[in-house]
Formats: C-alpha cells, sequence, structure tokens
C-alpha cells in the first residue's frame, strides 16, 4: 500500500505530476473538440434537411464516411494524410521538406469529424420534432430566416437534442484515450508510461480507469443539471 501510495504521489518519487498532465491533455483535448463537433454536426444537419440536392447528397456522404470508418483509422488517415497531402502540395511547388503535424491537432481535427456526424443525426431528429408552425409563426411576426433560426427554432433544438448530445460528450471523452497511438501525452498514455517503467500495469491502468470514471459521473452530473435548467420552462407551466 505505501508502495502505490508512492507512486502515485507529486514529486521526483511519484508519477502524479505525469498522470495529472495527461487528465489535463485529455480534458482539453473533449473540450477543444466538442465546439467544433457541434458547429459542424448542426451545419452538416441544415445541409441534410435542405431542399438543395447536392448538399444533402454531400452530407449524407459525409455521415456515412466517418459513421462507418472506425474512429481509430479516421484519427490515422487524418494525422498521417494530412502530412502526406502538405508535403505532396510543397513537392509540386518545389519545395523538398518534411512536414509533421501535431498530434493535439490532429486528435481534434479526427474527433471533431466522428462527433459531428453523430450530432448531425441528434439535431436532425430534434429539427423533426419541432412543428412547422414555428417556423410559419416566425415568419408571421417579420422575422427574416436568420431571426427565425436563431431566436425561435434554435433554443427549442437545443433543448430537444440535449439528451443525445450529451451521450455523444461521453463517447467524445473515452474515445480521446485513442490519441495515444499518434504520440499524445494524454491520460492513457501517460498510464501506459509509469506502468512499463515501474512493472505496476495494474496500479496504474486502474488509476486510468477511476479517473476516467470520474470524469463520466462529473459530467453525467453537469448535464443532468443543464437538462433539468432547459425544462424548467415546461415545469412552471
Amino acid at each position: 500500500m505505501n508502495e502505490a501510495l508512492t507512486l502515485l504521489s507529486f514529486g521526483d518519487q511519484g508519477w502524479g505530476d505525469q498522470i495529472a498532465r495527461g487528465v489535463l491533455v485529455t480534458v482539453s483535448l473533449a473540450v477543444a473538440t466538442l465546439p467544433f463537433g457541434l458547429i459542424l454536426g448542426f451545419l452538416i444537419a441544415l445541409a441534410k434537411k435542405s431542399s438543395e440536392p447536392s448538399l444533402e447528397l454531400a452530407a449524407n456522404i459525409y455521415t456515412t464516411i466517418f459513421r462507418g470508418l472506425p474512429e481509430l483509422l479516421t484519427l490515422f488517415l487524418v494525422f498521417f494524410g494530412v502530412q502526406i497531402g502538405i508535403q505532396q502540395g510543397l513537392k509540386l511547388l518545389g519545395y523538398d521538406a518534411y512536414v509533421e503535424i501535431n498530434s493535439f491537432v490532429a486528435g481534434m481535427v479526427a474527433l471533431s469529424f466522428v462527433f459531428s456526424s453523430y450530432a448531425s443525426e441528434a439535431f436532425l431528429s430534434a429539427f423533426r420534432g419541432i412543428p412547422q408552425g414555428q417556423y410559419e409563426g416566425g415568419h408571421a411576426l417579420g422575422l427574416s430566416r436568420y431571426q427565425t433560426m436563431s431566436l425561435v427554432i434554435l433554443p427549442q433544438l437545443i433543448r430537444l437534442a440535449l439528451p443525445a448530445l450529451g451521450n455523444l460528450w461521453l463517447i467524445l471523452l473515452k474515445d480521446t484515450a485513442l490519441v495515444s497511438v499518434i504520440g499524445l501525452s494524454d491520460l492513457l498514455r501517460q498510464a501506459g508510461i509509469a506502468a512499463r517503467v515501474t512493472k505496476e500495469p495494474f496500479l496504474f491502468f486502474g488509476v486510468a480507469c477511476l479517473i476516467y470514471l470520474v470524469l463520466a459521473i462529473i459530467s453525467s452530473a453537469v448535464l443532468s443539471r443543464i437538462e433539468r435548467w432547459s425544462k424548467r420552462g415546461d415545469t412552471s407551466r
């Protein structure tokens, strides 16, 4: 027991500092990915319900690709594919240089693609739950399409999509562990390094499991409060 506490302590004798930095990277990656995934998912949902066939087709192809590919493969395609693409582009311009993409940025982009493909379905289902009369009422009040969307539709849309988006956030939080394979020092990678050095895999991977569970519990509690806040108008009527 004392040995385990020493290994998990902060300072020169323990791995607490590295584990804490890994947690920070994991949470930072998830938080940085969330807004891009939400915005992209919303735009894809708009394209799917668009009357323009080409937009709808492009959106359906996008979601089919990123929902069909394993998340790890998507990560590899972004991390290595973008590097190769940039290098080939530089060669065409006469430059022969090695380009390495930042693993945090690559992870954020890849996870945003995956998150947005599922978030678009959540938004699309929420759109279907809003009566057509809400749009007509906004137009009758003299609101523009943008004002109707931002003032009338969007608040209802977020409330309806919130449960599904909350589940996607928990999945995103777990998927951040994938970035350890491209060298990002997240929680899982730091736990793996500590396990190999100390020959204590059960201890450090067990701690990583507990930390992920704590993050999930905190996230669930926050999401529950947000859902109750979003429904406050319903309970008052």
